[in-house]
């Protein structure tokens, strides 16, 4: 086995979870960390893990094959395109960059020096999308015509630089890159139409503290997309409706169910009491013509990124996070903050 080294620039909560990661894999050998702050690089070698002493001082170092940029969003394409120059493959913490401009000048600096260059999109392998991802697919529901996809919190942004704009704060390049590139994964290769979007400033004064967003896709298909950190009763992570049934994801834990229908025909009901009055619309179906189904969990291997990481650098494989999706997930992110601050359903340009 030839192992890659790889050199982490940014020892926070990320940089310290690739860096335990990357230790358990033998494809792969941690050279060491770089960080600004002292007290990480302290703690890093209290860890046992060497330190560098300069960003320049990792890329000095020849050994080192691949370099992993999990720092401050806005520090992203620098630090990308300086490594990539000095002949470093690169993987860069998402967001990938601040805008598409920059994400470009990026994916230009890769063409030419011929260097990997991707982001980790880590949530792609996560159970709870995959799970939602198969009934979708393999058209347990029948056609879906919509998904709903939140993450909810209740302790407004994290008291770092994740509150402050200038460094690329927010939840929309938080957790929302994370949860539109799941929506544009599933979708690959179908044309987004339109975007719709909403961003709250409940809790921080700076940058928004969670979105709210309807992807309108070209087969029908209708993908609500639902980040907060002011909720306190948390509505489900996913639910699923399709032509003949229903389903719903509680939390990562993969608890949930399926609801379909067996007996379309049979739409006769008795009336019941809603409220103060009567409904023969909304009341239940009766047992005969439903029944429940329980969750196919799916389990995803996360090492695939890593693996296929290792297959680009020295097999000469395609890389999984393609930079057409990496484009693609940045001008969504765009329409989202435009549709946002105008008010107004955004037709998605795909070619741009």
């Amino acid at each position: 086995m030839d192992p890659v080294k790889v050199a982490i620039v940014g020892y926070g909560g990320m940089g310290g979870w690739h860096a335990g990661k990357i230790s358990e894999m033998e494809n792969f050998e941690l050279a060491g960390v770089w960080d600004i702050d002292p007290k990480q690089l302290q703690e890093a070698r209290e860890q046992g893990i060497h330190t560098y002493t300069s960003f320049a001082a990792v890329l000095a170092d020849e050994d080192v094959e691949l370099v992993v940029v999990a720092t401050w969003n806005d520090v992203h394409k620098p630090l990308c395109i300086e490594a990539m120059r000095a002949g470093k493959n690169v993987i860069s913490e998402k967001p990938v960059a601040m805008s598409l401009a920059e994400l470009d000048e990026m994916i230009a600096v890769s063409e030419e020096t011929g260097k990997l260059f991707t982001v980790h999109q880590n949530r792609r392998w996560d159970n709870d999308y995959l799970t939602m991802r198969n009934i979708a697919e393999k058209n347990k529901l029948g056609k879906v015509f919509r998904i709903e996809s939140r993450v909810q919190g209740s302790r407004g942004i994290p008291g770092d630089w994740r509150r402050e704009k200038g460094h690329g704060g927010g939840m929309v390049l938080d957790w929302g890159v994370h949860l539109l590139d799941q929506a544009l994964t599933m979708n690959d290769n179908v044309k987004l139409e339109s975007v719709w979007a909403q961003t709250t400033m409940v809790t921080n004064d700076e940058c928004d503290d969670g979105f709210y967003c309807e992807l309108k896709f070209a087969n029908g298909l209708r993908y609500y997309v639902e980040v907060t950190t002011n909720n306190f009763i948390s509505l489900p992570r996913w639910y699923i409706l399709g032509e003949n049934g229903s389903a719903v994801i509680e939390d990562w834990d993969l608890s949930g169910r399926m609801t379909l229908v067996h007996n379309w025909d049979k739409i006769d009901s008795v009336p019941v009491k809603a409220g103060t009055g009567i409904t023969k619309t909304m009341a239940p179906r009766t047992d005969e013509t439903i029944h429940d189904a329980p969750l196919e969990r799916i389990c995803g291997d996360w090492g695939e990124y890593y693996g296929n990481i290792y297959d680009v650098l020295k097999n000469g494989a395609a890389q999984t996070v393609t930079h057409r999706q990496m484009r693609r997930c940045l001008k969504l992110i765009e329409a989202v903050f435009e549709s946002a601050e105008k008010n107004q359903v955004i037709t998605f340009d795909e070619e741009r």
